[in-house]
């Protein structure tokens, strides 16, 4: 009888595949990307066989390799599912979003939810990685990105991404809002990763005088940079309309953008939702309203 390879060996391969790259497979397995390779040689010593080509950026299946890979992402998820039968819980529901969306929009709004579903846990993955339906075991994501997003998903668009320059009120105390071009132009950038300033300073024709600004990773990190008078960012309208609403932010010009990556609900076929998370989707849709 052949003998089973490692449970390790083959869990490091199940990511690497689906990755085709042994960094962000140990990103998902939380070890080192050395122990992911690891493993992998120790599978295919096993075996006697190549599994992978490293590639100076990647990895590529060889044909082994590939049919192999789907048989043991399928054993995976006989394994889970087995599990879950034995072990379901109903009332849980894990949403990826990423790091902004979780701090700017949906933080702030699941007291409503809390009180309104108390008998749901609801958990957040707050990532920048794609997370897999499959692999990880989430129920909905939320994504900025433009379909086709696959045909065993239901994507549904929660947010337009409508771009705004906001700053704190101080930022622009004594001037008349809405400012213009030339008064934009000397007044601090603060930029993310998404760098909508060349853009957005070319649609209201002026360029940028103030020098190079303060930058940051992350959408969520400009917003707080403007919370505290560092610049004027570029946010979606959506995830800064709490604080307009406060008064800690303020839009100070009448111009904006449409982009072409929008928010997404992202969710299994209704025939694999579970009665909990077509719960949760539905709040997501009545959160966003007639902005979706």
């Amino acid at each position: 009888m052949t003998s089973l390879p490692p449970l390790n060996a083959l869990r490091a391969f199940d990511a690497a595949g689906r990755h085709l790259n042994f960094q962000a497979a140990a990103d998902e397995m939380g070890v080192t990307q050395g122990a992911v390779a690891q493993q992998v040689r120790l599978l295919e010593a096993h075996l006697g066989i190549p599994l992978f080509e490293r590639l100076p950026k990647g990895l590529a299946f060889t044909a082994a390799g590939r049919g192999y890979h789907a048989r043991v992402t399928t054993a995976f998820a006989d394994l889970r599912s087995a599990t879950n039968i034995l072990k379901p819980e109903p009332g849980k529901v894990l949403v990826s979003v990423t790091p902004t969306f979780a701090a700017k929009w949906l933080i702030p709004n699941l007291p409503e939810f809390s009180a309104t579903h108390p008998e749901i846990d609801l958990r957040i993955l707050a990532t920048e990685k794609v997370s897999s339906f499959h692999g990880d075991g989430i129920d909905l994501a939320v994504r900025q990105a433009q379909p086709p997003f696959g045909a065993a998903i239901d994507a549904i668009r929660l947010f337009r991404q409508d771009i705004v320059a906001v700053a704190s009120p101080q930022l622009v105390e004594g001037l008349y809002l809405p400012i213009g071009a030339a008064t934009l132009s000397h007044l601090p950038k603060l930029h993310d990763a998404h760098d909508l300033w060349p853009r957005f300073l070319k649609a209201v024709n002026t360029e940028d005088r103030s020098g190079h600004g303060l930058h940051l990773s992350q959408t969520a990190l400009a917003i707080d940079a403007a919370l505290s008078g560092q610049g004027v960012a570029l946010v979606s309208k959506f995830l800064a309309a709490r604080d307009i609403s406060l008064g800690n932010l303020v839009q100070v010009s009448a111009e904006g953008l449409s982009g072409n990556q929008d928010f997404y609900l992202l969710a299994q076929r209704q025939s694999k939702r579970s009665p909990a998370t077509e719960v949760v989707l539905q709040w997501f849709l009545a959160k966003a309203g007639p902005d979706a």
